[in-house]
């Protein structure tokens, strides 16, 4: 008797104009495969087939291929039989042959980083009913040599030994062209292309031990099976981590009929975009290759042609071709084939209002009839991604809140990094122009080989062209440069999905990985050697390039106003300078939520006194040295509090333990002594009375001024003078006191009654005064449990999540690294819980303190300093558990203003 499992819908199918599935669908059928229904069932001209759910996928990994072909061999025969009745062809039929392709197709795009197949169904057999029937026999050999050369690689397994090796296929090709003295694929003969067919055949045997496969069902179970292989392979896997996507996701496989792009020249391919996903301008866009398949324009292996004759006058601006040979060599689609030019653009007109939003298609035109493969919202940079929300949102397309929901916060990180200063670069030292493939500036050493991309801590990953095996290379060097390759190209559109730098299809360009050298015209650039790429020009600059700060455009500051609007939870920073505060200012921060006084005393002129203090054997000795650095504090504090005029600013007494501030080398102590007039003897000595076997748990924090009150008097003392001495010029201040590290009730009052005690003194020496509160750092987890009682006294606290995750999961966040990639990878843990708040353990203790402190005192402002106060999910987490507040570095604050009105929106 079946399960229920067995007998359960695993194949939907799609085409002419109807479809078992929809766009709502894409957790079962994966992206494109719900969009390939969607498509049909609105009438675009969509090559039948059908999609075999991610569910399968998941099945396969748990029970083997042998299960999955026994549950799914009676739905895809149907399927094939009903492309066949649509197409009018057979599959394996050497008279009137169905041929298809195999591609996979997850829930959210992932360009490049699973398998393909095309032109399944050829055999011996076949090509020749293929030849009769097209009488196109040059097309009909290129597809059959095509096919063995993808299957070979994608299911047999037939990939270069060595990284400097080439694909064991392309070494035939480039031998034959060597032979016959040629440099271009569509060069070859029908006799070399039978040649190459024979040859492939060959190297297949040699290398796997078996036969070509030849039955079109076996080939197709084996790219079935392929496919779902390769979403666990190593790119995929490596591109899931990069984005946080689970592995328990899958793929759909998707199978369609073929259609050609290279039968000629009334064929073609070819990938557009409905606007630019580099800067996000309202313009169609997208490249195209006459008589390639569609894998031919991605790879980078042709260097295409421009859709619209825009984008082929801009293109020929930027390579510096005169528009006589531009027209004559180079038209664009729109020149080339008005007709079809005039379709696709209705297509792409009717296909991103529907999904509203930007589209990434794939077409093909087969002898004068045009095809769209796919359609998907497109990978996009930082930049786009805000300009096209707010277009939308204005054309009336999407309403405010749909336009937030739109934005990925941490792709706002993109827009804020430095740019070239432009005016500081030498026409001299541009070696060379390329395609400004992806915004932005990177500077580096040059590095040939994807797995050396880490050889310097600043790289440009340098190829010919990229492969989905270059993905984590591709992720860790600051930019890519390609000699091959449009700006559809894999390096082009991985790169903007990245945020990462990027120029592609820089013709001049000589790249020798045996030898590691870069040619230009008679100049070599070795590896190790720096240039600098200008993703938004095609710039590839000799040398480093100085930087600038960004301007942040006007789409953007109009997001950034409409979050405000629908955000309830503030948003401060953590500031521990007047430049910094300034900073976060102008990116929107509230306030602060954090200033780290300890960092204020490693500079050249305050260490000393600093270390004078530490040094002191008496509390008179330490008095003297910290009356040295009040001065210093009280100008910091000033800056600060001026910078944040009128927002508040919370300040941590001192923190680290004390050992951090003396000198740990001979040759230092031995000018401390003879600076302090003290014995060489004596610095040591103390040096080693402050060596703690776990500075982390030892003293530090509150427990440095409830042994030492005086640091805690001086920094009190320091605060409200600063904070009257501002008073006084008529600036508004607002400071909030907050004592690190407490773990019971009594540390906190022991430095509670200091700090008032201190602040009044000052307000009666000065006879004024100010408001301030006085609070904690929750960062030990028994202060979460001690909520309740601390918070009779606290006036506020503040969840210290880097501290607070340490000793909840008793992982050194300092020493972590040595185990929490194993960790990851094993599946152990989800998410670096120092990146990501682990809402299950820490957060729980967070929802009990705020929960515990409320109890007590409901109108107790909680707010969270952390890392995490920057971290899109963890600011999800802090609106639902009812914080006033986030704060996080000055960068991030742009991101946790959108991710705090995106969580009051969901």
């Amino acid at each position: 008797m079946e399960t229920i499992s067995e007998v359960k819908t695993r194949v939907y199918r799609f085409g002419n104009k109807t479809a078992d599935g929809n766009s709502k669908m894409k957790n079962l059928l994966g992206g494109k495969g719900a969009n390939l229904a969607e498509m049909s069932a609105i009438g675009i001209p969509v090559p039948p087939g059908f999609t075999i759910t991610t569910e399968v996928c998941t099945e396969y990994n748990e029970l083997g291929k042998n299960k999955v072909v026994k549950y799914i061999k009676d739905e895809v025969k149907q399927a094939i039989k009903n492309i066949e009745g649509i197409m009018g062809t057979k599959f394996g039929d050497p008279e009137n042959p169905l041929l298809i392709s195999v591609r996979s197709g997850a829930r959210v795009s992932m360009p490049g980083m699973m398998d393909t197949v095309l032109n399944l169904g050829l055999n011996d057999e076949v090509i020749s009913g293929l030849v009769e029937k097209t009488k196109n026999e040059r097309f009909a050999w290129d597809s059959y040599r095509r096919f063995i050369q993808m299957y070979g690689g994608v299911v047999l397994g037939m990939k270069p030994e060595t990284k400097e090796d080439i694909d064991p296929f392309e070494e035939i090709m480039e031998h034959l062209k060597d032979k016959r003295n040629i440099e271009l694929d569509t060069e070859f003969t029908v006799q070399d292309l039978q040649d190459l067919v024979y040859d492939f055949k060959d190297a297949v045997k040699k290398q796997t031990g078996h036969d070509f496969p030849l039955d079109p069902w076996d080939q197709l179970w084996g790219a079935i099976m392929a496919v779902f292989d390769s979403w666990n392979g190593d790119r995929a896997i490596y591109y899931r981590k990069m984005n946080g996507y689970p592995a328990d996701w899958g793929t759909a496989v998707n199978v369609q009929a073929m259609v050609y792009g290279n039968m000629g020249q009334n064929s073609g391919t070819g990938v557009c975009f409905t606007r630019d996903a580099g800067t996000g301008e309202n313009v169609f866009n997208g490249e195209y290759l006459i008589n390639a398949q569609g894998e031919d324009v991605v790879a980078g292996v042709r260097t295409p042609q421009q859709i619209t004759k825009l984008g082929s006058e801009r293109w020929a601006l930027l390579a510096q071709v005169k528009e006589a040979e531009r027209a004559a060599n180079y038209p664009s689609l729109e020149e080339l084939m008005p007709a079809i030019f005039s379709e696709l653009n209705d297509y792409q007109e009717k296909l991103e209002k529907h999904y509203r939003d930007m589209q990434d298609m794939e077409f093909t035109i087969q002898e004068g009839k045009l095809w769209i493969l796919q359609t998907r919202n497109g990978k996009r940079t930082g930049a786009a991604m805000v300009k096209i929300a707010v277009d939308l949102l204005k054309e009336g397309q999407i309403d405010e809140k749909e336009a937030l929901m739109r934005i990925e916060p941490n792709k706002l990180d993109e827009l804020l990094h430095p740019v070239f200063d432009t005016r500081s670069i030498n026409k001299d030292n541009i070696i060379a122009q390329g395609l400004p493939a992806s915004p932005g500036a990177a500077t580096g050493q040059i590095v040939f080989f994807a797995d050396e991309a880490d050889k310097y801590k600043y790289t440009i990953l340098t190829r010919i062209e990229t492969s989905p095996e270059d993905l984590e290379g591709m992720n860790i060097a600051k930019g890519i440069l390609t000699a091959r390759g449009g700006m559809t190209s894999h390096a082009a559109v991985v790169a903007r999905g990245m945020g990462k730098c990027c120029v592609s299809g820089a013709g001049a360009l000589k790249i020798d990985y045996k030898n590691r050298v870069l040619r230009v015209d008679n100049k070599e650039y070795h590896e190790g050697d720096w240039i600098s790429l200008n993703g938004s020009t095609g710039n590839i600059i000799e040398g480093k390039v100085p930087t600038m700060e960004p301007e942040l455009s006007g789409e953007f500051a109009e997001i950034m106003k409409l979050s405000d609007k629908y955000r309830t939870m503030k948003v401060r920073t953590n500031a521990d300078t007047p430049k910094d505060a300034k900073a976060a200012r102008n990116f929107g921060a509230e306030g602060i939520g954090l200033t780290r006084t300890e960092h204020m005393f490693f500079e050249v002129d305050r260490i000393r006194a600093m270390r004078e203090m530490i040094l002191a054997d008496t509390i008179k000795g330490r008095k003297a040295a910290l009356r040295d650095l009040l001065p210093m504090q009280r100008s910091d504090f000033e800056g600060i509090f001026e910078a944040m005029k009128g927002f508040p600013v919370t300040i941590r007494l001192l923190d680290p333990p004390l050992h951090e501030f003396v000198p740990h080398q001979l040759a230092t102590q031995k000018e401390l002594a003879e600076d302090l007039h003290i014995s060489l003897a004596s610095v040591k000595n103390k040096v080693a009375d402050l060596q703690e076997f776990n500075p982390m748990l030892g003293h530090r924090g509150c427990r440095l001024g409830i042994t030492y009150p005086e640091i805690t008097e001086m920094q009190t003392r320091a605060i409200i003078e600063a904070a009257l001495n501002l008073k006084e010029k008529g600036i508004e201040v607002i400071p909030e006191i907050m004592v690190p590290l407490v773990g019971t009730v009594m540390e906190f009052v022991s430095q509670e009654n200091v700090i008032r005690s201190t602040a009044q003194k000052v307000f009666k020496e000065r006879k004024d005064s100010v408001e301030y509160l006085v609070g904690t750092m929750i960062e030990i987890p028994r202060a979460a449990l001690m909520a309740d009682q601390i918070a009779e006294h606290a006036d506020f606290f503040s969840f210290g999540t880097n501290d607070l995750t340490q000793m909840t999961y008793g992982y050194s966040r300092d020493d972590a690294g040595s185990f929490l990639g194993i960790y990851l990878k094993e599946g152990i843990l989800t998410s670096d819980p120092f990146e990501v708040l682990d809402q299950e353990g820490v957060g729980q203790l967070v929802e009990m303190g705020t929960e515990r402190g409320r109890k007590t005192k409901p109108d107790l402002k909680v707010g969270i300093c952390g890392e995490h106060g920057g971290e899109p999910s963890s600011v999800d987490f802090c609106y639902r558990t009812g914080l006033n507040y986030v704060s996080c570095s000055p960068f991030r604050v742009p991101i946790a203003r959108i991710a705090a009105a995106q969580a009051a929106i969901s």
